[in-house]
């Protein structure tokens, strides 16, 4: 799906079925796309730092990436990418590069708690339902016991099927995958929907033990149809990797 990227303005069309969600493809790749839009544009960035990404509309196989270059300091660099989908924004976000310095304040972040249901014992989920990107590209273990302790999280192992990419595009792609937490907190079933994402990656470049990752979004808050959601990626052994916040609608 990458490979036709480019930074320069020309619509591709992509091989986008795998990662379908419903009729736009799932967040984490559309924001993959963009970020590697970045990158093709402004080659040797420093690392990834942190991300905002706004999904404004359906994003589908035929893209028009769009990239400016924001600022470039001393350390930190930002570009701007945006995907259009005839000739409208269906995509907007701005990345912010940043060199590795001496670090002035060290606080590493706490174990993840409560401990979850170690991968090698945990119920394989999802297997043959969901959203077809599910079905495609993961494999979902069941991380806390099912329903959860009755708090509005959802908490899962995941490893993808199929892994080529660098540990800053596999962070992109992943960082996304679980549902809103607030699904938990629904009265009835309904649709719910990202509305934005936004990303600061602890490690740019870290890796997993056997390509597993501990992946939790959880509601702070629901109301009026919307939710305020938190999102965290830890590795295999408990280290925190990437923690986000997304605004949801909830539909029904």
């Amino acid at each position: 799906m990458l490979e036709p990227i480019a930074g320069n303005g020309e619509t591709v069309t992509l091989p986008a079925d795998r990662w379908l969600q419903g009729r736009t493809l799932y967040g984490g790749a559309s924001a993959l796309i963009a970020y590697t839009a970045a990158i093709r544009a402004f080659p040797d960035l420093p690392p990834l730092r942190s991300a905002q990404v706004a999904f404004v509309a359906p994003v589908g196989a035929q893209v028009t990436p769009r990239t400016q270059m924001i600022r470039q300091g001393r350390n930190v660099v930002q570009v701007r990418a945006e995907l259009l989908v005839e000739g409208q924004v269906a995509l907007a976000s701005l990345w912010l590069f940043g060199t590795a310095r001496e670090a002035n304040a060290v606080h590493p972040a706490d174990p993840v708690t409560p401990a979850p249901i170690a991968v090698e014992d945990a119920e394989i989920v999802m297997a043959d339902k969901g959203p077809a990107f599910i079905r495609n590209n993961f494999e979902l273990r069941r991380a806390a016991p099912s329903g959860g302790d009755g708090g509005p999280a959802v908490r899962r192992w995941l490893r993808l099927k199929n892994d080529d990419l660098d540990p800053t595009s596999r962070l992109i792609l992943i960082g996304d995958t679980m549902p809103p937490g607030s699904m938990r907190a629904m009265q009835r079933p309904g649709p719910m929907s990202s509305m934005n994402w936004a990303i600061n990656l602890l490690d740019p470049m870290a890796e997993t033990r056997d390509g597993w990752w501990l992946c939790e979004s959880s509601s702070d808050h629901a109301g009026d149809g919307y939710s305020s959601e938190r999102l965290r990626l830890w590795d295999a052994d408990g280290r925190l990797v990437t923690i986000g916040q997304q605004a949801a609608a909830i539909f029904g």
